[in-house]
């Protein structure tokens, strides 16, 4: 446990080091939560946009974090041979991802916190059911973790790079996250079984409407979160 602890600490001195890191995890969804709040132009369904945003946003930023930014960081990491020096020593591969998934947990409490203080000033008024929603992000978190360290402990480093990109991008579109599922069309069926849509399935009832999501959600949650991290283990390679 002290050799986890030590290298979860270092990896989030690494995480706020990175000004480009800091810029996708937490400038990119606070500028969209703020643009599209203020900029009535999607077909969020509700009277004021940052009702439907906030819990959105909220869950962009996992993604942002725990895919894009833990991936990318990670897969140049193990192409400029950083990993294969750690994997010399007693850390171990199981506690490398163990530690860099705690890293994500600790940043994403500073975006929360952030996302969350510029919604309420925007005029959002979260219903109070934090406990489901911090569940749910805990597993969105894993799941997303688990898919950018599987994706970076095996592909080129360029190549990761795009793909995590792309992921993002499609992921941020198809999630519900600047659209409602319900205007998604054929889309929608099979949006619902990605941990994006998932989690914005769990967030809007929780956050937005003070009820409990559907059992869908916590389904396709799980699942991902279970999967996505023994993917990793299995497949991630030092170099």
């Amino acid at each position: 446990m002290r050799v986890l602890r030590a290298q979860a600490a270092a990896e989030v001195r690494m995480t706020l080091e990175r000004g480009e890191t800091l810029l996708v995890t937490i400038g990119i969804p606070a500028f969209l939560l703020v643009f599209f709040s203020l900029v009535k132009v999607l077909p969020t369904g509700t009277s004021h946009p940052v009702d439907f945003l906030a819990p959105g946003v909220l869950g962009l930023a996992v993604m942002s974090t725990a895919l894009v930014s833990l991936g990318i960081a990670t897969g140049f990491e193990r192409s400029f041979g950083v990993l294969k020096r750690l994997g010399a020593t007693p850390l171990g591969r199981p506690r490398l991802l163990a530690a860099k998934i705690v890293a994500v947990l600790a940043v994403e409490i500073v975006q929360v916190l952030v996302l969350a203080a510029i919604a309420v000033g925007l005029g959002w008024r979260p219903h109070p059911a934090a406990g489901l929603a911090v569940v749910a992000e805990l597993l969105a978190t894993v799941a997303f973790a688990g898919l950018g360290l599987a994706m970076a402990g095996s592909l080129r480093a360029e190549i990761n790079l795009a793909l995590a990109n792309a992921l993002y991008i499609v992921l941020l579109l198809i999630g519900g996250i600047v659209f409602p599922l319900a205007k998604l069309g054929g889309f929608a069926a099979f949006a619902r079984v990605l941990p994006a849509a998932a989690l914005s399935d769990a967030l809007h009832p929780t956050l937005g409407q003070g009820v409990a999501p559907g059992a869908e959600a916590w389904i396709v949650l799980a699942i991902w979160a279970v999967v996505t991290p023994l993917v990793a283990a299995v497949t991630f390679r030092w170099e």
